[in-house]
């Protein structure tokens, strides 16, 4: 795969498109694939916070400087492109498993390349994101809303249905700059593009308890204390299920910890990466 990069900035092939990659730091690959209806910027306030680290920051499809979806698809597909952006990383950054984070559609996608191909991911660390699939009333909500957004983007019942599903009240009245890290990128994007990218991590969103179970390597689950859907007791019986799975719930926050808690998650990440050991590449 060719890679073309201007400073720090990567566009490696895959099969749902050239993804966008920012690579800042040194020491051991992370790569960080973001929640959907944000972009890599949600993790701007994490990144200063993680020291000895070299932070691959993906955009996803149909999200910041990466190629727009041509259809939705689903976690699948997804972790197949992430096994692709690896491939083409691997050519300028070396080969060898990398730490995973996502979250919740990154974290999503980490179970799944985590599960079938565990030569690639040394440990994972996954925020926000249910193992179950998508719950009646999510699935009714983000039907309803899709077509409408198409329609009027990301205002009015949309925009207050998108920023109460990711915020805390608190952080909807106080952290103007927080938010704007979920406006701007919505804005910017191409709604047919975002529509599509919606279908693909939600309503495209399964079961992925089976491959939470398979996975061998080193997790992290991550939970918070005000999302209804990803409980800390849900995440710990899955864990419980798991070969090397544990559990940390970030306070004040609902699915954007990056965003609402980064030093509470930054010292949780480095606590579980002083610990964990390498995955035994699918033995």
């Amino acid at each position: 795969m060719a890679l073309t990069a201007d400073a720090t900035t990567l566009h490696v092939p895959t099969r749902l498109g050239r993804l966008r990659v920012r690579v800042t730091g040194s020491g051991d690959p992370v790569v960080a694939w973001h929640s959907l209806f944000t972009d890599a910027r949600s993790w701007d306030r994490l990144v200063p916070l993680l020291e000895g680290r070299r932070l691959v920051l993906v955009d996803g499809p149909s999200s910041g400087g990466s190629d727009p979806l041509r259809r939705a698809v689903d976690i699948g597909t997804c972790a197949a492109a992430a096994e692709d952006l690896l491939a083409g990383l691997a050519e300028t950054h070396g080969p060898g498993p990398v730490s995973w984070l996502g979250s919740a559609w990154g974290g999503h996608v980490g179970l799944h390349l985590a599960a079938t191909r565990p030569d690639l991911v040394r440990d994972l660390v996954a925020v926000s994101a249910p193992t179950h699939p998508v719950g009646p009333r999510l699935r009714l909500l983000t039907s309803v809303l899709v077509p409408l957004y198409r329609v009027i983007g990301a205002r009015g019942p949309v925009r207050e249905a998108i920023l109460d599903t990711l915020f805390t009240d608190q952080s909807r009245a106080h952290d103007q700059d927080g938010v704007a890290q979920v406006l701007d990128p919505l804005e910017r994007a191409p709604r047919s593009a975002m529509a599509r990218a919606i279908e693909t991590a939600i309503l495209h969103r399964t079961d992925l308890a089976w491959a939470a179970r398979r996975i061998t390597c080193p997790v992290l689950l991550v939970t918070t204390d005000d999302r209804g859907e990803w409980t800390p007791e849900q995440a710990a019986a899955m864990a419980a299920q798991m070969p090397d799975a544990r559990v940390v719930t970030i306070a004040g926050s609902r699915v954007l910890p990056s965003i609402e808690q980064p030093v509470a998650l930054a010292a949780a990440l480095t606590a579980f990466w002083a610990g964990a050991s390498p995955c035994p590449n699918g033995e």
